[in-house]
């Protein structure tokens, strides 16, 4: 049975400011496959160049998988394209939870991007503290900054936990709005293994942060964070670039509890009267 409401297949609803809703997970990958081959091509125009921080999760997986398809591989000027991470597990390379080998897998390895072009946090190192530092040297070289001094970004790609967390900025941790930093290195609560992330100072100094939700299991924490109904704040709700676009990419499935709100109503053409309010117990 089709779900009331629904969206033809593969067109996005826009069902609150800057939430798109997908009919489902392959979709919404396709959805965040054009919008990345967009901003791309708009980057290299202006910029000559398009940096972008990744995530790891299983949307993402569904997305790289689509770019290096002969649908979209084509699309993408590689060698102009450069990968840094938003957060990395502190495991080797070619674990299978490493974020970067992902990537690597379903997708540097199929378009032939040069490796010169990507910058993995190499978080498996003992010292993971001097890593972040050595990574911090990374983002100064590459990266122009904002007028803050942070590293700007042309498109950081985000996911949200089910704890609110996201990057590896988790609930309960040291989550600070103001601090130097560009790379920090938290301890996860539950197992106290150590992580690396860029700070919220720079997911905020981003051109545009694009968040990819699915399914069933992430739409009560999708609705706290667009509907900003949790208390005190988690995480992904501090995500408010500063002079950038946000945007939340979502499946049905995801977005199934949110409020839709329409859209404000279109301003009158210039010059024309302003509608006359009815006054009380007035007949329409």
């Amino acid at each position: 049975m089709a779900v009331i409401g629904a969206n033809p297949k593969g067109i996005p609803r826009e069902i609150r400011p800057g939430v798109r809703v997908y009919p489902d997970a392959a979709e919404l990958a396709r959805g965040a496959a054009r919008l990345f081959v967009d901003y791309a091509w708009q980057s290299i125009a202006r910029q000559g160049q398009f940096m972008v921080a990744l995530s790891g999760g299983n949307t993402p997986r569904a997305f790289f998988g689509l770019m290096a398809s002969a649908e979209f591989k084509g699309q993408v000027d590689w060698p102009k394209v450069h990968f840094f991470w938003a957060d990395e597990r502190a495991v080797p390379p070619t674990h299978p939870d490493s974020n970067y080998g992902t990537a690597r897998r379903e997708l540097f390895l199929r378009v032939g991007i040069p490796e010169k072009n990507i910058h993995r946090m190499e978080a498996e190192k003992p010292n993971i503290g001097r890593a972040a530092h050595d990574y911090e040297g990374v983002l100064r070289e590459y990266l122009e900054r904002d007028d803050g001094g942070f590293p700007r970004f042309h498109l950081i790609l985000l996911g949200i936990g089910a704890d609110g967390h996201t990057a590896s900025l988790f609930p309960g941790g040291r989550v600070v709005l103001q601090t130097s930093r560009w790379v920090s290195t938290p301890a996860v609560a539950k197992s106290g293994a150590r992580r690396m992330t860029l700070t919220l100072p720079v997911l905020n100094s981003a051109d545009r942060v694009v968040f990819l939700v699915s399914g069933a299991g992430k739409a009560e924490i999708l609705r706290e964070v667009v509907e900003r109904r949790t208390e005190p704040v988690v995480p992904a709700c501090l995500v408010e670039p500063k002079r950038g676009l946000k945007l939340f990419l979502a499946d049905q499935a995801a977005a199934a509890l949110l409020t839709p709100v329409p859209p404000p109503d279109p301003a009158p053409p210039a010059g024309a009267p302003a509608a006359r309010r009815k006054k009380p117990g007035e007949k329409a």
